[in-house]
């Protein structure tokens, strides 16, 4: 403080000295006259600094700071120190700003900032795929208007956003969105949301897959229960309905054992962290054995061949490769009505080799294909449980040939049957041709 006072004292008190001696030499009347003029110059000197001040305040980042002498030197010297800090602290904010938009950017989830008002600051571009918004159409616009869910809006004026809200995407209602408000600053708040589509497919998938167990546990389960309860009841029961029931009992325990054996199977193959064993398998041979399980399956109700135009050999693991094969060809037999003609045939094509089931059934729907290899999923549920199929066989069959980088292609016409391909790439493949059929 006193390092600003002295020089506007030092200043005027000159002035006084000066014009106590002229008072004394030429008397009042010239003393007042440069009385008067020194302070009206000392005044001008400063209404021109702050003028020029002012100036440089209208706009400080373009005009430069003006130069100054005594006082006014340090008070644009300190203005001058500030404004640099000031710069220095715009640019450093800046490049933070610049990361973390960088980084938001790069977040797989959408993120919007909002103002008090619930208006738009900033968003990434995630959230214009899960919102449609455009930050810089969109910027100061209330995001209760844009996005225009009850819910929502619900959501946003409750201020509970402990639990995030699941939504449909507004621009696509195949997208399901978690959605949280995360308050932060004062009374802003981000708008984090999430696509958890796949998320709600998978437990979808997981009720129903603990709905289709229950489900076809539970009838075999009843048709046992019954026959033990009608045993329990009778004390005389005649021999051949006794030989009839055990049959029956039979096929239902089987049925269950076999569900069982899938599920297993299945469990397996989906909890399997290793590659599988691999080891040379001889698919022609492989073939002929499943021809032979084909023909015991049919009972001699269908027509059933095999054609080996190649004798290449594939490096795999043997036991999931006849699973799954064996799957592929169960199926063709059980859904092919009696008289029908199944084709197994096993050749190259290109640089891959494809083992592919064609059958004369009903053929599938063209909607039904994509879903095939969902678990317990069933064309024709009614049909499917009088074949005795488990409904995992094709789930079964995805999981092996995705092991074994593999590719299942199927093509069917309703009413002219159905052909399953499977697809193994060449790094598989192990030389060795010798065409033969069977």
């Amino acid at each position: 403080m006193l390092n600003f006072w002295w020089r506007p004292i030092a200043t005027l008190s000159m002035l006084f000295v000066l014009v106590l001696g002229l008072f004394a030499i030429f008397g009042a009347t010239v003393a007042l006259i440069v009385l008067f003029a020194g302070l009206l110059g000392y005044l001008w000197f400063h209404l021109k600094n702050l003028a020029a001040l002012g100036h440089w305040l209208e706009n400080p980042k373009q005009a430069q700071l003006p130069d100054g002498i005594g006082l006014w030197n340090d008070i644009f010297y300190h203005l001058q120190r500030f404004q640099n800090r000031q710069n220095k602290d715009q640019v450093e904010l800046s490049e933070v700003l610049d990361r973390f938009q960088t980084a938001a950017q790069a977040m797989p989830d959408g993120i919007v900032m909002l103002n008090s008002a619930d208006q738009i600051i900033w968003c990434n571009l995630i959230s214009g795929a899960h919102f449609g918004l455009d930050v810089e159409r969109d910027h100061g616009q209330f995001i209760r208007y844009l996005i225009r869910q009850a819910q929502f809006t619900d959501y946003l004026n409750a201020h509970n956003y402990s639990e995030p809200l699941v939504i449909k995407s507004p621009i696509n209602r195949d997208i399901t969105l978690a959605v949280q408000l995360v308050p932060y600053g004062h009374n802003q708040k981000l708008l984090i949301s999430r696509d958890i589509t796949q998320l709600e497919r998978i437990d979808a998938m997981r009720r129903d897959f603990v709905a289709n167990v229950s489900h076809e546990l539970r009838t075999p389960l009843t048709v046992v229960g019954g026959f033990l309860e009608t045993f329990a009841d009778s004390d005389n029961l005649a021999p051949e309905a006794l030989h009839s029931y055990l049959g029956l009992m039979r096929e239902q325990t089987q049925r269950m054992q076999r569900l069982i054996e899938d599920l297993l199977t299945l469990s397996r193959l989906e909890n399997a962290q290793s590659a599988p064993h691999e080891e040379q398998v001889d698919v022609a041979a492989l073939a002929r054995s499943l021809l032979e399980d084909a023909r015991s399956l049919s009972g001699g109700k269908h027509e059933i061949e095999l054609a080996i135009e190649t004798e290449v050999a594939l490096r795999g693991a043997y036991d999931e490769l006849r699973s799954a094969l064996g799957n592929l060809i169960s199926n063709a037999v059980r859904y092919t009505p009696a008289g029908g003609k199944v084709t197994l045939r096993w050749e190259k094509k290109g640089n891959e080799a494809v083992f592919s089931v064609e059958d004369t059934g009903e053929g599938i729907e063209a909607q039904h294909l994509p879903r095939l290899t969902e678990r317990f999923y069933r064309v024709d549920r009614s049909r499917s449980r009088e074949t005795g199929g488990t409904g995992l066989g094709l789930a079964i069959v995805k999981h092996v040939l995705t092991r074994h980088q593999a590719r299942l292609e199927v093509a069917s016409e309703l009413g002219k049957g159905s052909r399953f391909s499977v697809w193994f790439p060449s790094h598989r493949i192990i030389e060795g041709d010798a065409p033969s059929a069977q």
